[in-house]
């Protein structure tokens, strides 16, 4: 498969709030030179979101498909000349990288430590925390 991405932009468009939108269709040149013809499915915005499969891209194209969508959006930005178009593509890189974990400094100790998802804001890191509450028993 010879993939590439097709941009298109749409402006004036009556069903978008923003009036302008950029699409992103990935196409197969082995299977036709022509648009229409090559079309094999639409560039999403995360491919797999929290590693779960949500469209027809990442049901393509599997495991690689963060990998391909890197590569192709890539190659479009070496290519493209338009500056709107190319401020979506490395909006959309940006997407796919992967965030770092959110620190916090521990009250007691002063280290960093990785925050865990909860109702309140955690100050105290795990090692603090066990410390504290086995010392009081």
């Amino acid at each position: 498969m010879n993939l590439r991405l097709r941009v298109s932009k749409n402006d004036d468009a009556r069903d978008y709030s923003q009036g302008r939108y950029i699409r992103f269709a990935v196409v197969d040149l082995d299977k036709s030179k022509n648009y229409p013809a090559n079309y094999v499915c639409m560039l999403p915005l995360q491919p797999r979101a929290n590693g779960k499969v949500h469209n027809v891209f990442s049901e393509l194209f599997g495991e690689e498909s963060l990998e391909l969508a890197k590569r192709l959006l890539n190659k479009a930005l070496k290519t493209e000349s338009d500056p709107e178009i190319k401020i979506e593509i490395e909006k959309r890189l940006k997407l796919l990288e992967p965030k770092p974990p959110v620190q916090g400094k521990c009250r007691i100790c002063g280290k960093l430590f990785e925050l865990e998802r909860r109702r309140f804001k955690q100050r105290i890191c795990q090692e603090c925390r066990q410390k504290r509450y086995t010392s009081q028993k």
